[in-house]
């Protein structure tokens, strides 16, 4: 469904050859209303002017588990309203200072309307809010790429997060 949205779309050849991190959304379920897709794929578009991305779908945990363990060496971070909280350039911080030690992969866990099942909330430790409040899980999918194309925007200094 994503074809377009993984890969390097807009890269130049100096981002290329700089062996960046990349990013991966892996989402329980479908994204399945096209207006938040559009809007899903804008940013995803985006955020890959500045890194790799790509756009996973996994129909539940269980195959999210078997996805995450093929790639152990990435860094995993669980999407939970419980997780740690951050403004937009805290996220930053925390997301350059991941680029800055060497991280490779950077895969940001999103839930589908029942949330996680237990045994992925014990696989992945580290955990992130986008807000105290609750959002539909389509919702918050859009929110996060924002998010990240904001701290990216704002790690080059572009005058988008003003």
């Amino acid at each position: 469904m994503w074809p377009f949205l993984s890969g390097k779309a807009g890269f130049s050849k100096s981002l290329e050859s700089s062996g960046e991190m990349k990013i991966r959304l892996l989402m329980l379920g479908k994204t399945r209303r096209p207006e938040v897709n559009a809007v899903l794929g804008d940013y995803v578009k985006r955020i890959g002017r500045a890194c790799p991305i790509e756009v996973a779908e996994v129909r539940d945990g269980d195959a999210a588990i078997k996805r995450l363990e093929a790639d152990r060496g990435a860094t995993a971070v669980l999407l939970d309203a419980g997780g740690k909280a951050f403004d937009s350039g805290a996220f930053a911080r925390w997301l350059g200072e991941q680029r800055d030690r060497g991280t490779r992969e950077i895969v940001f866990v999103c839930g589908d309307a029942d949330g996680f099942p237990e045994k992925l909330r014990e696989r992945v430790k580290q955990k992130i809010s986008l807000s105290a409040m609750t959002y539909s899980h389509e919702l918050a999918r859009v929110m996060l790429a924002e998010q990240i194309y904001r701290a990216f925007a704002i790690l080059s200094g572009s005058p988008y997060p003003r």
